[in-house]
């Protein structure tokens, strides 16, 4: 159908959606409603490439969709991209917004900022340390008590801490440590692309005061 849409032929232009569309084969009686979320996506972008178009705009292409499909989903785009299309994605994940040659991050409807992620990275405004324990996330409250913590948010399974100025690390520890905590670690991390984007909505939240 998307074929006869843009005036070509499946069998012509088979070798632009071969890759994507080659896993779908065994599934070519069932439904398009039926298939997994993955091949629901892939099925997507075979309809969108197969007029060989100059640019593919995805609008949250992996949401639902499982790991492993989102890897393989990305390494085809990239193999799409190497072919000279141009793709511009919306995503709410920053590990794939990472991905991408430029990026611009968006809140409320409103463009933050835009660049490279190495670019984007070279802005984080903070310092940035990530605390690693068992059950990291029950130790939140305790990091955001301490008086020079500017912010304690999960990132995985550690929490990453944020601060206006550096922060002693082994005074850290011994604070930690007279808690209670035995097991775990407290060291100075890379900011990330989503590190970034908590930064930024920080600073452009707006100010509350109270009279």
């Amino acid at each position: 159908f998307f074929a006869r849409v843009f005036g070509v032929r499946v069998e012509e232009n088979y070798h632009l959606i071969r890759e994507v569309y080659e896993p779908l084969k065994p599934f070519e009686k069932r439904r398009a409603g039926k298939l997994s979320g993955g091949m629901k996506q892939k099925l997507a972008l075979s309809c969108a490439l197969i007029h060989e178009p100059e640019a593919l705009f995805l609008d949250e292409p992996t949401t639902g969709v499982d790991a492993v499909s989102r890897k393989e989903f990305w390494d085809i785009l990239y193999r799409i991209r190497e072919r000279g299309v141009a793709i511009l994605v919306a995503t709410p994940y920053m590990d794939e917004a990472a991905r991408c040659d430029r990026l611009g991050l968006m809140q409320d409807g409103r463009l933050m900022v835009q660049g490279t992620p190495a670019e984007l990275i070279e802005r984080y405004p903070h310092h940035l340390y990530a605390f690693r324990a068992p059950q990291a996330y029950l130790h939140l409250e305790l990091l955001r008590r301490h008086p020079q913590v500017h912010r304690a948010v999960l990132a995985g399974e550690a929490v990453h801490v944020s601060s206006l100025a550096p922060l002693d690390t082994d005074a850290m520890r011994q604070y930690l440590r007279a808690a209670g905590l035995t097991e775990f670690s407290f060291e100075p991390v890379q900011p990330g692309i989503e590190d970034v984007f908590i930064a930024l909505t920080d600073q452009q939240a707006p100010q509350t005061t109270t009279a």
